[in-house]
């Protein structure tokens, strides 16, 4: 097989969990996730994956660089914005386990990513790649110009024959209001080639009664290969007039679903780009996140991560 290679765009924050010896600090976000499992599961398999943010100069961001890049991240295409910092949440715990997060977002670094003087270098040179990963939440936290500037990107990338991946991840709060969201989303599925949904997130944010509904407005928008993600439950593969439901190995023991879908989505990615079909990678998907489930956090060890036998 050909070397590939992958982009994948969005945030990383900082983050801090309340344990009971003080507090833990570690870094986190939907993307990140993705990209950390994805170059464990390929790297050793001629796929190479590159994570396209903005962060910092300031220790926080210096630990993040040297962190993912121990993990086979190329990060060459990681921005380092003067008098900028990356974002940072907050996890707290009550009695009952019922977590709830604080964020601290609103100027972070990754926000500006497409802002910049050398944005034009920086998209010239993802030109290069052979496919290019997204979500709803790299959509949410750019500025209105970064979501153009990564429109046109993909307008052109996509005509030279580029692969287009998109999960909707679709988080309210980051919208000013759920039109707005609606209208970027729709643009977004006419450059994707392959949408990764969280069925919840389409109700959410489209008000969908049936699975019916989210398939026809996807596949309205040109969008070819569509996997729809249901939880514990079985996902939907739709492809070419064609769906059919891949079901889960059970899982007893299930510890944190923290990046249950954002591991899915590495493991569907790896199989996928590896040249498998729509329906193995998607029970590739399910491997990698009921194994990630079984461990606490978002990153587990990496002797736990599963061989999926690319």
């Amino acid at each position: 097989m050909k070397s590939l290679n992958i982009a994948v765009i969005g945030e990383c924050m900082v983050e801090l969990q309340k344990k009971q010896d003080g507090l833990k600090q570690s870094f986190g976000g939907d993307t990140l996730n993705t990209a950390l499992y994805l170059s464990r599961l390929t790297k050793e398999h001629g796929i190479q994956t590159s994570y396209v943010t903005a962060l910092g100069t300031d220790p926080f961001s210096t630990d993040m660089l040297e962190k993912w890049q121990a993990e086979g991240i190329d990060t060459s295409l990681v921005a380092q914005l003067d008098h900028k910092q990356p974002g940072l949440y907050y996890i707290e715990t009550d009695e009952t386990g019922e977590r709830s997060f604080h964020y601290w977002r609103s100027d972070a670094a990754a926000k500006f990513m497409f802002d910049q003087q050398d944005t034009p270098a920086l998209l010239d040179k993802l030109f290069s790649f052979d496919a290019v990963y997204l979500s709803g939440i790299t959509l949410a936290i750019l500025t209105e110009n970064g979501r153009t500037q990564l429109f046109n990107f993909l307008d052109k990338f996509k005509a030279q024959g580029g692969q287009v991946f998109f999960d909707n991840n679709y988080r309210p709060k980051l919208w000013e209001s759920q039109q707005e969201a609606i209208s970027w989303y729709l643009k977004m599925l006419k450059y994707t080639d392959t949408a990764l949904l969280t069925f919840d997130d389409e109700q959410e944010l489209y008000g969908d009664e049936s699975i019916e509904q989210c398939i026809a407005r996807t596949s309205e928008s040109g969008v070819k290969e569509i996997v729809i993600k249901r939880g514990a439950k079985d996902c939907l593969v739709v492809e070419s007039q064609s769906a059919q439901y891949v079901a889960p190995n059970p899982v007893d023991n299930i510890v944190d679903t923290t990046a249950a879908g954002d591991s899915f989505s590495a493991g569907f990615l790896a199989k996928r780009l590896s040249g498998g079909n729509a329906r193995d990678a998607a029970f590739a998907g399910h491997i990698v996140a009921g194994t990630v489930i079984q461990h606490p956090g978002a990153i587990i060890p990496v002797d736990a991560t599963p061989d999926l036998s690319l």
